[in-house]
Formats: C-alpha cells, sequence, structure tokens
C-alpha cells in the first residue's frame, strides 16, 4: 500500500489525510502540536465564505493599507520595520493586481465545490461543529463603499455565486439584532458558519476509522527524498513534555512514499529545504469569542453571519452561547502577541452594532498563511514525491474540502495505490 505522510494537522492537514485515506492511502500525519487545529485553524472568525472570495489584489485596497499605516487600531497595519521577506511579497502581490478579477472568480468556483463538500463529509461522519446554513450577510454604511460591493458581487456572481442586493430594512429583517443605522448590503443565502476547531477535530477521529495514523507533538527537522521514497526526521517539540530535553533530542525517522506539505505558515521554510520557493506569508488576525452568559445577550446576538466592509469584521454564532468576531490584518512576521489595542476594536464593535454584554471575551490571534497572488498552492514540488496543499490565507476553513481533493487526486494520478 502506498503511504504518505502529511505535515500539519490543521484544516488542510486533516482533510487532505481524510480524502487521501477514502482513496485508500496508508496515511500518517504529524505535528508540533499536541492536538490537531491549534494554530490558524483554532478560532478564526468560522464563515464558510465564498462570498468573501475576493482576492485582496486591488489598487484601492493597497491605498486603504497606506492611509491606515498612521492608525494603530486600523483594519489593516503593516509593520514598516525592514524585513526582506515581507518586501519582497509585498512586491509580488502589486505584480498580481492584473490577475485580480481572474483570481477572485477562481476562487469562489473553488468555495462553492469545497462547501458542498464539507457539508457531505460532516454528514457521513456524523461531526458536530455548531453549523449554521443561514447566509452571510456584508452591510455598508455609505453609498461610495456600496457602489464598490456593487462591481465586486457583480464579478462574485459571474464566478457561479448566489448573492443578491438587500435594503437598510431587509437587513434588519434578516437579522433583526443588528442595532445601527446602514446604507444597504448584499445577502449570500448559500454560506454558512461553523466552528473550525470542533469540525477539524471531529474529522481528524472520524479519519481514524480509515486507517489515518496521527504523531502530535514532534516537529519535522529534515526531509531526504530519494528515488524511492522520502525520510521524514523529527524530533519532540517544545509542547511535548513527555520528550526529550532540548539539548538531548532523539532524531526518529519515518519513510513514506511521498510527503504532502500543509505546514501553514512554516510552508515556506520546508518548501525551501525541499528546493521550492512557497512564497507564504504570515498575516496575522485577530478574533474574540463572547461568552452569552445571561439570557439579554443569548437573545441579542445575532444568527445570521455578519461582515461589516467599513470595519472589516466578521461574526459567527457558534451554538447557543458563543459568539466569534474576527477581522483585522497584522503584517508584522512571526509575532503571536494578542495586542489588546487590535482587540479592543472588535469589542468596541459588538458594543456599538448589539445589545449583549462583552463581560466575559476570549482573545485570541493566527497567523494566516496567505500567497501574494492570494491562491493556494495545490501542486506537486520539483520532486515527484513533494506536494503541497498550503498558503490559503483567510480561507482556509472555506477552501480546504475542496483543495483537499484536489492533491489527493494528484497523488493518485503520480502515485498511484
Amino acid at each position: 500500500m502506498c503511504h504518505v505522510v502529511v505535515i500539519g494537522s490543521g484544516i488542510t492537514g486533516v482533510t487532505s489525510a481524510y480524502e487521501l485515506a477514502q482513496l485508500g492511502y496508508q496515511v500518517t500525519v504529524i505535528d508540533k502540536h499536541l492536538f490537531p487545529a491549534m494554530e490558524t485553524s483554532f478560532a478564526n472568525g468560522g464563515q464558510l465564505s465564498a462570498c468573501n472570495a475576493e482576492v485582496w489584489n486591488q489598487k484601492s485596497t493597497v491605498l486603504k493599507g497606506i492611509k491606515w499605516m498612521a492608525k494603530k487600531d486600523a483594519p489593516l497595519l503593516l509593520n514598516p520595520a525592514f524585513d526582506l521577506h515581507k518586501y519582497a511579497w509585498l512586491v509580488e502581490f502589486l505584480g498580481n493586481i492584473k490577475h485580480y478579477e481572474a483570481n477572485t472568480c477562481d476562487t469562489v468556483k473553488m468555495a462553492l465545490l469545497a462547501r458542498q463538500r464539507l457539508f457531505s463529509i460532516a454528514e457521513q461522519e456524523g461531526i458536530d461543529f455548531d453549523l449554521e446554513k443561514r447566509g452571510i450577510l456584508h452591510f455598508y454604511h455609505s453609498e461610495e463603499d456600496y457602489k464598490v460591493a456593487t462591481a465586486v458581487n457583480n464579478l462574485l456572481c459571474k464566478g457561479g455565486l448566489e448573492r443578491h442586493a438587500v435594503t437598510p430594512e431587509e437587513i434588519k429583517s434578516i437579522e433583526p439584532s443588528l442595532t445601527g443605522e446602514y446604507y444597504g448590503g448584499f445577502y449570500c443565502p448559500g454560506d454558512a458558519t461553523g466552528d473550525i476547531h470542533k469540525f477539524t477535530m471531529g474529522l481528524a477521529k472520524a479519519s481514524e476509522k480509515y486507517g489515518v495514523k496521527y504523531i502530535f507533538g514532534m516537529e519535522v527537522v529534515n526531509i531526504d527524498h530519494t528515488s524511492t521514497g522520502v525520510n521524514i526526521q523529527y524530533h519532540s517539540s517544545g509542547e511535548n513534555v513527555n520528550g526529550q530535553e532540548s539539548h538531548a533530542k532523539v532524531i526518529e525517522q519515518i519513510s513514506a512514499d511521498a510527503v504532502v506539505v500543509c505546514g501553514g505558515v512554516g510552508s515556506y521554510q520546508l518548501a525551501n529545504q525541499l528546493g521550492d520557493r512557497v512564497n507564504v506569508y504570515p498575516v496575522k488576525g485577530y478574533s474574540i469569542t463572547v461568552q452569552l452568559n445571561d439570557e439579554k445577550s443569548i437573545n441579542g446576538a445575532p444568527w445570521v453571519s455578519l461582515l461589516d466592509e467599513s470595519a472589516k469584521i466578521v461574526t459567527s454564532r457558534l451554538g447557543a452561547n458563543r459568539l466569534r468576531i474576527a477581522g483585522t490584518a497584522e503584517f508584522n512576521g512571526y509575532n503571536r502577541d494578542i495586542r489588546s489595542d487590535r482587540i479592543q476594536p472588535l469589542t468596541d464593535w459588538v458594543n456599538k452594532n448589539f445589545d449583549i454584554s462583552t463581560e466575559h471575551c476570549v482573545p485570541w490571534a493566527g497567523l494566516r498563511p496567505m500567497m501574494p497572488n492570494m491562491m493556494p498552492v495545490v501542486k506537486r514540488g520539483k520532486r515527484e514525491r513533494v506536494f503541497y496543499n498550503t498558503g490559503h490565507g483567510h480561507l482556509g476553513w472555506t477552501l480546504s474540502a475542496a483543495t483537499a481533493v484536489m492533491i489527493s487526486q494528484e497523488i493518485a494520478s503520480s502515485h498511484p495505490i
């Protein structure tokens, strides 16, 4: 039986392992954390959002970014300190503005396929992840923003998305909990929300029924590529308290017929080691999870998922007692610190738009693995036994169910069982 090792147990790694197992492969997943979905797949915005498939490569985005540089609470923040990787990435980002329309349409198509596949998997495996199929509502505060959004909506619909304009009155009808005043909006009834961490944990458990093996608390340190296979060397990570001390880590090895890199922001370094260029850059995002502990808050929190385009903030209702709010993009390297000046705008936004208590909020920050063209990397590397499924940026939750099928089929075509 053909053996494939998957590096990374976030949403892309676990979905890839699941799809490979469905095809009959022997699969082993290695992750430095002790559980699945402990990095970017832990507490994201929760949206399965084909309606958010627009890539960021636009002149208007660049101009806004420059304007926001002086504001600590801005939706987008760039640390101006020199970093060669960051500025090379930004130059490549600008070079992809010409592909904006094509990449947006392609992303919509991928998202629609992923949505269908994820719903199917969840139903087949009986995974409970607080799924809400109530659509996603985008709202706008000014005529200028709404006009720009109309052009974007036309492009999204060109890609096959079902999404229509709504009036301020219809906005309040779709989500009665909103207390603000809005110019207009767009509603995508087919999109959904859910807890990415709960889904990934549930799918990892389900995949074990099909023979997938997980090795947690282990960090990959080297990958040797030979004519007959790959040898992956790893040792205990800093989280593995049962492993060896850092000054005496024992190198272990596992052999396979192929390896799939699903390492999130760590994919950049792994690809370099394998002789490939996968220009992933970490773009930090923040979220808060509001604990709805009283009846007023439970009744006052939205069930329909929202996206405030001016603030670049999204919401997802995760069961009766939790509301997830997420947003911001921060170009600040591999820094995972949770900054209070980036969390506070999320809390303020909730207080402004809803009549709920924000007394109990759990803050979080994660690093989105973004490519300069905003498209995921789903391909074979220069070496025939190396594959990539990474670089999904802010759409890992939205796209992974599709890219997992794509990479498993790519492996099947070149390394049949």
